[in-house]
């Protein structure tokens, strides 16, 4: 299963409409329930500690990871473009 992974802190506009972007994305090319959205807040424990492992310095971060946990693309600081998404899913999407 595809996995986007958004590395975000509460409070953050970008942060927020990067997961509904990919949701909405998803959406649209029918992919939700084969693909997995998975948020991490940078300002818990938890989430620090799987930024720090994944190199995160921006906000929002977001890798999408193929059926064995490599990344397939990154986006630092911005909102990943719709049509980059739709390439990746059409592509490698595992579907």
């Amino acid at each position: 299963m595809l996995k986007f992974e958004v590395f975000g802190k509460n409070g953050c506009a970008k942060c927020k409409s990067t997961k509904n972007k990919i949701a909405h994305v998803l959406l649209k090319t029918d992919r939700q329930a084969d693909v997995a959205i998975d948020y991490f807040d940078l300002d818990s424990v938890g989430g620090m500690a799987e930024g720090a492992f994944n190199d995160v310095s921006e906000v929002p971060t977001t890798i999408l990871r193929d059926d064995a946990g490599q990344a397939l693309a990154r986006w630092e600081g911005r909102l990943p473009p719709s049509v980059e998404m739709m390439a990746y899913l059409a592509s490698g999407g595992g579907a």
